[in-house]
């Protein structure tokens, strides 16, 4: 579990001291070593690796990783360049993209794009059990994450936040910066992006949002590999 670098330290660098982490951190040890975790340890934090915090322009909330292999890359939705099958939930976010803003759906799963730009890719909790969704739930991942919710709420510039379904929703109550806005709808999962997901066009109002302030939007746009 290679540790945060950049500038995310001046922010939450106080949380890998914190009981609840070296617990945590305990446990991750004996699961990696015993079970098979998604994802690789080295990929945990790449969110943060990607996209700094003073580059924070959106945060994009999911709950745990993709729990098949050749999945998880530590980015919220994201998939592994060479996985050829796209998830559902991924698959109805490029739909819902490509109603609202035209965008081509591609033939990959690679959100880095994204995260170069600075929509922040994250899941309330980063690690999971293979073949057993919400495993690591129970383990403290979320004090994390929340504090990294925090963080973004203190930015003093407009941040978007996209939170997709009620656990998502619930982390609502952690943002009260003014300056910010919450863009929330049902999760992108086929078990509910018809109850609300479809045709919420996030990205469309996120860029409008940025530019109405002064920000560059983002390119959405994934190219296929």
């Amino acid at each position: 579990m290679p540790k945060i670098t950049n500038d995310w330290l001046n922010v939450i660098g106080e949380e890998f001291n914190k009981e609840y982490y070296l617990k945590l951190r305990r446990i991750l040890i004996r699961e990696y070593k015993t079970q098979t975790i998604f994802p690789a340890a080295d990929d945990i934090f790449n969110a943060f690796h990607f996209t700094p915090f003073d580059r924070v322009k959106v945060l994009i909330l999911g709950q745990d990783p993709y729990h098949d292999f050749n999945q998880a890359m530590g980015l919220s939705f994201a998939v592994s360049p060479t996985q050829p099958k796209l998830p559902p939930s991924l698959v109805n976010i490029y739909k819902e993209l490509h109603d609202d803003l035209g965008c081509y759906i591609p033939n990959n799963g690679w959100l880095k794009k994204w995260a170069d730009q600075g929509v922040l890719l994250l899941n309330s909790v980063l690690t999971v059990r293979a073949h057993q969704a919400f495993s690591h739930s129970s383990l403290g991942w979320q004090s994390f994450t929340d504090s990294v919710i925090k963080a973004v709420n203190t930015i003093d510039r407009p941040v978007v936040y996209i939170l997709w379904g009620r656990p998502a929703q619930e982390k609502k109550a952690l943002i009260n910066n003014p300056r910010h806005l919450v863009l929330c709808s049902p999760h992108p999962s086929p078990l509910s992006a018809s109850r609300g997901f479809f045709g919420s066009r996030p990205f469309s109002r996120t860029n409008e949002f940025l530019k109405a302030n002064g920000a560059e939007p983002i390119d959405w746009q994934i190219e296929n590999i």
